[in-house]
């Protein structure tokens, strides 16, 4: 069974990113918005910031103290908006209970929206009218395509459908003139369906849910699903199970996860070069 190295993948997009970067007239400014004071939303932000940083993106700090108001911090946002060179916004979730997320999420301009977590940015993605997406969604189909497959020829089927993995992954892969079958809670046969796939994406986000019993020989397993299990991150398939069974798998962690991360700055670099463009109209 093949390992997919998603780290491997990262590497490849951030260079092809940081190339691309570098033809820009300008220097495109990324911000992710952090509320509060947790920790672990403090690393995740620390790290974006880093990595944005290594490839010739600047980097807005966005922090405000975990008693903003809704209104306060979509005033906020909006202000965002309207900085130079902004190429893209994200807001470090979760949010602290008191603030409307909804609100905040559409509070950023869709053409600054690179997690595509607002109202409009979504249906513009589901619609295929914008050159970015779901970053997530997008690094499932990165890593299935490092593989180098004829997918037009496979049998794809997407476990789940919820709004950061399955549903735009399903949409995704449908804009490529694809056929993914989705399965869900309520899908008719689902064992079946599994059984017979020759590509699996997951994002049920159940530990160790996928066993070897469960698939056919030589499918392929990209799990983007996450869930913790003695205090150790696990990925939605049991590795060890299907070892002898698939004959690849993204593993968690160190799958998806990093991919997810190189494909948020393709969005921002897409931004860029949007802007880039309608200054040269």
């Amino acid at each position: 069974m093949y390992i997919i190295d998603g780290k491997k993948i990262r590497e490849e997009i951030l260079a092809e990113i940081k190339q691309e970067v570098a033809r820009l007239p300008f220097t495109p400014l990324f911000c992710d918005v952090l509320v509060g004071n947790d920790f672990v939303s403090k690393k995740y932000v620390k790290m974006k910031a880093q990595i944005a940083r290594s490839l010739g993106i600047d980097f807005n700090d966005a922090s405000f103290p975990a008693t903003i108001t809704t209104e306060e911090l979509v005033k906020e946002i909006k202000k965002l908006n309207q900085i130079k060179n902004m190429c893209g916004i994200i807001i470090q979730l979760p949010l602290p209970e008191s603030i409307d997320r909804r609100a905040v999420l559409d509070a950023i301009d869709p053409e600054l929206d690179v997690d595509c977590l607002g109202s409009v940015a979504s249906e513009n993605f589901y619609k295929g009218q914008v050159d970015f997406g779901f970053p997530t969604a997008l690094a499932c189909v990165a890593v299935l395509d490092s593989l180098n497959l004829d997918l037009k020829e496979k049998k794809i089927v997407v476990l789940g459908q919820g709004e950061l993995v399955g549903k735009p992954t399903m949409a995704f892969l449908r804009l490529r003139g694809l056929f993914p079958i989705a399965v869900d809670r309520s899908t008719e046969n689902k064992e079946t369906i599994i059984k017979e796939a020759d590509v699996i994406i997951s994002g049920i986000g159940k530990g160790k849910h996928i066993t070897g019993d469960m698939i056919k020989k030589g499918v392929v397993l990209i799990d983007a699903g996450t869930s913790e299990s003695s205090n150790s991150l696990v990925g939605d398939v049991d590795l060890e199970s299907v070892k002898n069974v698939a004959s690849a798998v993204s593993p968690v962690p160190g799958g998806v996860g990093p991919v997810t991360v190189a494909m948020l700055f393709r969005n921002v670099l897409r931004v860029a070069q949007a802007k880039m463009t309608k200054k040269d109209e």
